[in-house]
């Protein structure tokens, strides 16, 4: 299954320069200097964006590779380069007429055109009070949140250098539990910590550089999520390997691009936030307690953003609903959220680490010990959307 047909290798060489292209143009006309394509790892300069005069005849192209799309050997590879096509056509329709939010989500990403519900977050809070309590923390869920948060906090002072020491047993896990990384530990991701950002963390891949917002207050447990996160087995694995494949001719070319508001985003960050567990790193309760609160801090992201954009409630307002909701954090990371939300360009993809995980953790978990290398190489060695994640063996 992991072997891609020359066709379909030969497409993904069309779909770089195409991708290539509406960046170029969305670039030009936005002044976005992030862009559509966050990352081009193509630092030979093998590809050229093509030129595409307006987004007229960009979605003309888009079409033309959606229809060839279906033509392609792989299953799995006719469905993600389908829904890709459907995502840029609908990025090209953003940028030419205006697409509602409601539609943001469900053509940019293919995710539920919804936030996290009451329900889903009851029901992570309920998990955070059954945790906390047996574990000596007392009052209502925000006070032990409080206190949890207080044990476990890592001054900013601190970050950089407890980050460099999680990172590093990270690494040594990753070449244990998930594959040999095709680099020497020269080649890994320094640490930086920065303020004035609206992220949490970024991987910086093209300068090995992880930044780190120490606005927020911030936790063992939660730095040993973003070490793992952001480096390894995430985000600089997932491009290290692609790069890697690419080289040696046995992935598309398409892999060394990252891509946002497009099908691949949720299962971008559901390989990185399914890390832990793929590592056996979370077996404490105090990790257990992280993993429960990244889940709801995405929870949370959602309706704020809902709110923001769909319901269309004021800044303040939604801050403050948002507030109120932030178990832990501070007024950093509400802030930084808001921050992310308020970007036009970036405010669906809050969405991506709500279903991320859902989408990626359970395969790892399914897969047998004499599968894993398999997976392995089809979940990193191809783009997928949450739909082609679910074909491994099928």
């Amino acid at each position: 299954m992991n072997e891609l047909s020359a066709g379909t290798l030969d497409y993904g060489r069309e779909v770089m320069t195409a991708i290539l292209g509406v960046d170029a143009l969305y670039r030009a006309e936005s002044g976005d200097a992030t862009g559509l394509a966050v990352l081009n790892m193509d630092v030979s300069n093998e590809f050229s964006a093509e030129p595409f005069p307006s987004y007229t005849e960009a979605a003309e192209r888009w079409t033309a590779l959606r229809e060839k799309a279906a033509g392609l050997s792989e299953p799995d590879r006719r469905i993600y380069y389908d829904q890709l096509a459907h995502s840029t056509l609908a990025f090209i329709r953003w940028r030419s007429t205006g697409l509602d939010f409601e539609s943001q989500l469900g053509d940019f990403l293919h995710v539920p055109v919804a936030p996290a519900s009451d329900g889903e977050m009851d029901l992570l809070r309920s998990g955070l009070r059954a945790l906390l309590g047996p574990m000596g923390y007392n009052g209502d869920l925000a006070h032990q949140c409080a206190s949890w948060e207080d044990r476990n906090r890592v001054p900013p002072d601190e970050v950089e250098g407890v980050s460099r020491e999680l990172m590093a047993e990270a690494w040594d896990l990753t070449n244990e539990h998930v594959i040999e990384i095709p680099a020497d530990r020269s080649d890994g991701m320094s640490v930086e910590a920065v303020t004035g950002v609206p992220f949490n963390a970024r991987c910086n891949y093209s300068i090995r550089k992880v930044e780190l917002n120490v606005e927020p207050t911030l936790t063992l447990p939660g730095l040993r999520h973003l070490a793992v996160h952001e480096g390894y087995p995430g985000h600089y694995l997932q491009f290290k390997l692609r790069e890697a494949w690419y080289r040696e001719g046995t992935a598309p070319a398409d892999n060394l691009l990252s891509v946002v508001n497009t099908a691949s985003s949720s299962v971008f960050e559901g390989i990185a936030d399914s890390g832990l567990a793929v590592l056996g790193w979370d077996t404490s309760d105090d990790d257990r307690v992280q993993s429960l609160m990244t889940r709801y801090r995405a929870a949370i992201g959602t309706g704020a953003a809902w709110r923001r954009h769909a319901l269309d409630w004021t800044r303040d307002a939604t801050t403050d609903w948002l507030r109120g909701q932030a178990l832990t954090g501070g007024e950093g990371w509400v802030q930084n959220r808001m921050a992310f939300i308020e970007a036009p360009s970036r405010a669906a993809l809050i969405w991506s680490y709500w279903c991320g995980e859902p989408a990626v953790a359970p395969h790892w978990a399914r897969v047998t010990p004499e599968r894993r290398a398999d997976f392995v190489r089809y979940l990193y060695g191809r783009m997928h959307s949450n739909r082609t994640v679910e074909m491994f063996d099928s």
